[in-house]
């Protein structure tokens, strides 16, 4: 009986033993080397590339609005006409002021013409001795000097008066509000009636440019070293299913916001034909490449335990394991770093199972 079990056990081991060195069969893949490309889904938020709140620079009473909400209006056009009678006596006191001033500073030009003419003569004459006497010359002088600096107050007069009419007409000119840039009003506030203060207290419309959006996309940290200006993005928008548009990087702001860890990039979006608006967000297909070349595998190659992650190559034969560290996903490929070099041969389809040492064909 003993030696029954000895003749089992002897055949048992020898069975083993045949089937540890009877060579896996597995199907090997190369190491590649290379710069790979892939894109990430990124929220977004579509803004107008500029928009103000239109308010009124002087208080006054609404008159006539000659826009609405969804108005196309171009820079410079009258918007809000206000109603200020109180600014237009001072408009009309202001112009007679300078007036005056003008008629004053006429008046004193020609009596500094005048002494400046008697001065003149009888200077000649002083030339002639007896003719003219000497403090009756001086005296003259002095007049002459007094009615040109009387000319130069004047002038400084007329200045001033000049001064506070055109203040006071721009202050006028103030009660039509006018669009500071080319866009669309995309809301109201007034009617009118009412009466406005200046200082922002009552906004008047809402004023977007809304034909040029600007697409911000915060950028996760590991991603902030691929963000190149002119680079070309696509993203889509839920509101238009199956449709790709297009914006351009501009604007980097080079700093990252200590509570999400992102950077916010903006990019220019043309909406020509109006099918994108304000406060949409976008899903974007952001680049990421790598800035040096990678070591890439198939997934499959790479192996996760508790303990390690490794991909198994073949030496002399026989099953190896090298520890590395995976990477990014490139498609069905994995970058990894590790004790690995590019052309390498390592098991495509590796798992535990597949242990040390275990001849390889």
């Amino acid at each position: 009986m003993n030696n029954h079990k000895k003749i089992l056990l002897l055949i048992l081991a020898v069975s083993l033993q045949t089937s540890a060195q009877t060579p896996a069969h597995v199907e090997f893949a190369t190491v590649e080397s290379r710069n790979p490309s892939r894109t990430v889904a990124l929220p977004a938020e579509l803004a107008p590339f500029l928009q103000a709140v239109i308010e009124a620079r002087v208080p006054g009473y609404i008159e006539r609005v000659f826009v609405d909400r969804g108005s196309k209006v171009r820079r410079g056009q009258v918007l809000v006409e206000l109603s200020a009678p109180e600014m237009k006596a001072q408009t009309a006191a202001a112009e007679a002021t300078f007036h005056q001033a003008e008629a004053d500073q006429s008046q004193a030009e020609a009596q500094a013409a005048g002494i400046e003419s008697t001065f003149a003569r009888l200077q000649e004459a002083s030339k002639t001795p007896g003719a003219v006497a000497g403090n009756e010359l001086v005296q003259l002088e002095k007049e002459r000097d007094a009615a040109q600096s009387l000319v130069g107050s004047r002038k400084a007069a007329t200045r001033a008066a000049e001064d506070r009419l055109r203040a006071a007409k721009e202050l006028e000119g103030y009660l039509r509000v006018t669009a500071p840039f080319d866009g669309t009003i995309t809301d109201r506030f007034v009617h009118p009636g009412i009466l406005v203060e200046s200082g922002g207290r009552t906004p008047l419309l809402k004023l977007q440019q809304i034909g040029h959006l600007r697409l911000t996309v915060p950028v996760p940290e590991s991603y902030v070293g691929h963000v190149v200006h002119g680079t070309l993005v696509n993203f889509h928008v839920a509101s238009q299913p199956g449709r790709t548009y297009s914006a351009k990087i501009a604007r980097i702001s080079n700093a990252l916001d200590a509570q999400t860890r992102t950077m916010m990039v903006e990019l220019d979006a043309s909406n020509s034909d109006g099918s994108l608006a304000p406060g949409m967000y976008p899903t974007v297909d952001w680049p990421v490449s790598s800035a040096e070349p990678l070591l890439l595998v198939p997934a499959t190659s790479v192996v996760s335990t508790t303990e390690r992650t490794f991909v198994i190559t073949v030496v002399n034969g026989h099953a190896h394991w090298v520890n590395v560290r995976k990477g990014a996903a490139f498609g069905d490929q994995v970058a990894i770093r590790g004790d690995i070099k590019p052309g390498q041969k390592v098991v495509k389809r590796a798992s535990d199972e597949l242990r040390e040492g275990v001849p390889l064909s």
